[in-house]
């Protein structure tokens, strides 16, 4: 089967998305599938693109520049910049190119529907959930609204429209903020993810405040006495001014480009352009930017004390939702991308430091919430469990980060499915959902039979194993571990992992402590029994993961 590994898109996630398409062509079977790259650029364009194009340390090296000196992303570029060396293909060709699309891609336009609902309209099945489920994905404040529903749950929340905030007296809204939702006050831009538009107020700080609202309108107001926050523009060095702007350019934390000046409508696409455009108007009057994609509304919620955790869903061929082991995250020094992707001070384990039944209780409300909300295939859900036992849900995730170290892969890997066997439930459950929906039901179910007939055949009659051994030091346990995914990728031996500490003592290392970071991780928890919520969980998803399984 081809699968088109869609990745990049329009959205603010795409260096996410950039980084799950490598890992969806690294793990990929190739002993059942063939990969076929679809990179879809920053004005939604779909583009045939290499292996080598992944190779890139992000996706703005992999994209061709001007010579401005800046570093951009395409929308910054003319129309047809990337057109001689991506070619473009369109939707009514893809099923000349590829059988199935695996989405790889995060946030509006790529996990709300709608490029769930191109795919359907051209007959071509995807991975994830459909268009009800991922609809309500990407909507922060209704997801509230229907969790709340859903399981009862109940936590103070606010919105309030673009509009209505510049009409309000900031201070007046702040202290009515406070009054219902307490301090600290959580912010957040209501369609992203990856912690992207997300800020904490702490402290009764009217100036904080505003700057977190403005980051999550993803706007920014320039005085004609400063810049904004920073200091005077015109005070400001050649050098300095281009640092500013390239900061702008960034999708996780800065407001991007093309961004449009509020009062004339005119739009700038290029940092080029914006210090030209400044250094004329700044001894002007005020002007606001915002983003092409700027926020319409934000949402305003109570801050949660309690432990952090993420939960995984999969289901069954009988629609029936089954909640992996919950991964605690702590040590978590804010909620911004920065300190969720880039810093090494956020620590997981899983599952979460509590008793046993508390965990099943995080389980059980977020299969509940999944079922609930319409969402299939598979999911993460994040959420609190507070102080006095309680589970809070938020944020459900329909498109899960796709790093070789994502929270979902890491517990799939407890309940047995390496990384490669992970990328295989995904398509196969895809396909069966993908049937519910009555269209193209006999290609889809063609398509269905001839993959159980692979892996079938492939269980009847195992490849022949490889045996990887390493020794004491994490240099070799790491090696031991990319080597491992390698061939369960190549499709053509089954690996397995063998850890010699001495040559008395050795130890064959099960899939579950394939994310174990170091030695000493890896024999801390060989020396200890297994949490009985693994071993639980591993035994409700048996009559799943034995299709993928060779015992």
């Amino acid at each position: 089967m081809k699968i088109g590994i869609f990745f990049g898109g329009p959205a603010r996630e795409r260096e996410v998305s950039f980084a799950g398409g490598r890992t969806a062509l690294a793990n990929l079977d190739k002993g059942l599938f063939e990969p076929v790259l679809i990179f879809v650029d920053g004005r939604g364009r779909f583009r045939l693109v290499t292996p080598e194009f992944l190779q890139a340390p992000s996706l703005r090296d992999a994209l061709p520049q001007d010579n401005s000196g800046f570093s951009v992303y395409d929308e910054s570029l003319s129309p047809n910049a990337l057109d001689s060396a991506l070619p473009e293909i369109r939707p009514e060709q893809f099923r000349d190119h590829f059988d199935l699309a695996f989405l790889a891609m995060h946030g509006p336009n790529c996990e709300d529907g709608a490029i769930q609902g191109l795919l359907e309209w051209y007959n071509m099945p995807y991975t994830g959930p459909g268009l009800a489920g991922s609809a309500v994905g990407i909507n922060k404040i209704l997801q509230n609204e229907l969790i709340a529903l859903a399981n009862g749950q109940q936590k103070k929340t606010a919105t309030i429209s673009r509009d209505d905030y510049e009409q309000a007296d900031k201070a007046q809204f702040f202290q009515s903020l406070t009054e219902h939702l307490g301090l600290p006050i959580v912010v957040k831009a209501p369609h992203q993810g990856s912690s992207i538009g997300v800020a904490i107020v702490r402290e009764h700080d009217l100036e904080q405040f505003c700057r977190a609202v403005e980051q999550c309108f993803f706007t920014m107001n320039i005085q004609p006495d400063g810049w904004s926050t920073l200091s005077e523009w015109s005070h400001l060095s050649s050098d300095e001014k281009q640092e500013l702007a390239q900061k702008m350019v960034s999708l996780d934390s800065g407001i991007s480009f093309p961004v449009v000046i509020e009062q004339t409508g005119e739009v700038i696409n290029h940092p080029t352009d914006f210090i030209a455009k400044l250094d004329a108007l700044q001894n002007g009057p005020s002007i606001s930017l915002a983003a092409l994609n700027a926020e319409d509304e934000v949402l305003f919620e109570e801050f949660i004390s309690g432990q952090e955790f993420s939960c995984g869903v999969i289901q069954d061929d009988d629609q029936v939702a089954i909640a992996l082991p919950p991964t605690e995250i702590y040590n978590v020094t804010s909620f911004d991308f920065e300190s969720k992707y880039k810093l090494s001070t956020t620590k997981k384990r899983i599952p979460v430091e509590t008793s046993l039944e508390n965990n099943r209780k995080i389980q059980l409300a977020v299969e509940q919430v999944f079922t609930r909300l319409g969402i299939n295939v598979y999911a993460r859900i994040d959420g609190f469990l507070t102080p006095s036992g309680d589970v809070l849900l938020h944020d459900p995730n329909t498109i899960p980060g796709m790093s070789p170290s994502s929270l979902i892969f890491k517990q799939m890997a407890e309940i047995g499915l390496n990384l490669a066997n992970s990328l295989t439930y995904l398509i196969r459950q895809s396909l069966r959902e993908r049937i519910r929906t009555g269209k193209d039901t006999f290609h889809l179910k063609s398509l269905l039979a001839n993959l159980d007939a692979q892996l079938a055949t492939r269980k009847a009659n195992p490849l022949p194993e490889r045996v990887i051994s390493f020794g004491d030091s994490d240099e070799q346990f790491i090696a031991a571990k990319l080597q491992y995914n390698e061939l369960a990728a190549s499709g053509t031996v089954r690996p397995s992992l063998t850890y010699i500490k001495s040559k008395q003592e050795f130890h064959e290392i099960p899939v579950n402590l394939l994310f174990k970071d170091t030695i000493a991780d890896l024999e801390t928890a060989l020396s200890q029994p297994r949490h009985p919520l693994l071993v639980e969980t591993t035994e409700r998803t048996r009559h799943i993961t034995e299709r993928y399984l060779v015992q």
